[in-house]
């Protein structure tokens, strides 16, 4: 399982967001993310201020990018640009996000969540590939190519970013086994991702491909447990009601998301990595929280170096 880091940018100016991103990726984490918030920064503005920095095994992605308020060509385009920029580290996580913000917050209608994604999925993949795309769907029409070329300056030419999607249920799951290189998911525990996040998403993939599982977690070593998930729960505690979340708590016996998080003494934490590791997931994104920030990061970037790395492109093709 590698290791990375979320940074949130809530409270950040742009400049801040990616000095953060640039710490992480020189840090000796598997990898940093940024995402899209409704009121944040564009994470992929963000991580093509990053460029080049870090490590080149050190991977960027999001976590994730709304589908809905964006074409896929749009997306594409904007991915491959960064793609270059970045010497070929993106990874671009999207999803359709929720209704309460694509439909009360920008007043699009949402409608067929996973028939849009399907839709949406078999336009992105081809143009990230820079294959022509002839698509007229119900819902999306793309009939175009990209000609987005990389190089220059000693960075190689872009080759296709990975994409994960964003995925709890299990019709969601299958797709992201099926049209993406696995899931990206938060609010979960190890029981859960073993018994449902794993076979939901490798129903999808074809013969002798393991799917990417990305999980991403708050963490926070503490002596005060009860503190933290107080404040986790106060600070997002809204999200329970989200029917995504609502429906993946609910399935996990769970009430509230602060449930989730992996808080306690650096031995309880390292422990309860290790069975993220054991239960499937390939990939722990970990969001440090609390008083105790820094204490959290030196005890995650133990832990990266620990399970090393290792290149995600590497274990695709070994997965392959």
């Amino acid at each position: 399982m590698r290791v990375g880091i979320h940074t949130m940018d809530t409270g950040l100016s742009a400049p801040e967001a990616v000095a953060a991103v640039r710490r992480t990726a020189e840090g000796g984490f598997a990898h940093a993310w940024v995402n899209q918030g409704p009121t944040g920064h564009d994470p992929l503005g963000v991580l093509a201020a990053v460029g080049a920095a870090g490590p080149p095994d050190v991977e960027l992605g999001t976590a994730i990018v709304p589908t809905y308020p964006r074409h896929p060509v749009n997306l594409a385009a904007a991915a491959l640009t960064v793609q270059s920029l970045t010497g070929g580290r993106l990874t671009l996580g999207i999803g359709p996000s929720h209704p309460g913000i694509v439909e009360g917050q920008w007043g699009i209608p949402y409608e067929a969540p996973v028939a849009h994604t399907r839709e949406y999925l078999e336009i992105l993949r081809p143009l990230l590939r820079g294959e022509a795309v002839e698509h007229r769907g119900e819902r999306l029409t793309a009939v175009t190519r990209l000609d987005v070329p990389g190089g220059g300056s000693g960075v190689p030419p872009a080759r296709a970013p990975g994409v994960l999607l964003s995925a709890l249920g299990p019709r969601m799951l299958r797709l992201a086994g099926e049209l993406a290189d696995g899931t990206l998911a938060t609010w979960v525990r190890p029981g859960l991702i073993a018994r449902h996040l794993v076979p939901g998403v490798g129903a999808g993939a074809a013969p002798g491909v393991a799917p990417r599982v990305v999980v991403s977690a708050f963490v926070a070593v503490t002596a005060e447990p009860d503190r933290v998930r107080d404040e986790l729960a106060a600070a997002f505690g809204g999200a329970a009601a989200m029917p995504a979340y609502r429906a993946v708590l609910e399935r996990d016996g769970l009430t509230n998301v602060a449930e989730t998080a992996v808080v306690g003494s650096e031995s309880e934490v390292l422990r309860a990595l290790e069975r993220y590791g054991d239960a499937g997931a390939t990939d722990l994104i970990a969001v440090p929280w609390g008083e105790e920030r820094t204490e959290t990061l030196e005890v995650l970037a133990a832990a990266a170096h620990t399970y090393g790395r290792g290149s995600s492109r590497d274990r695709r093709q070994n997965s392959a």
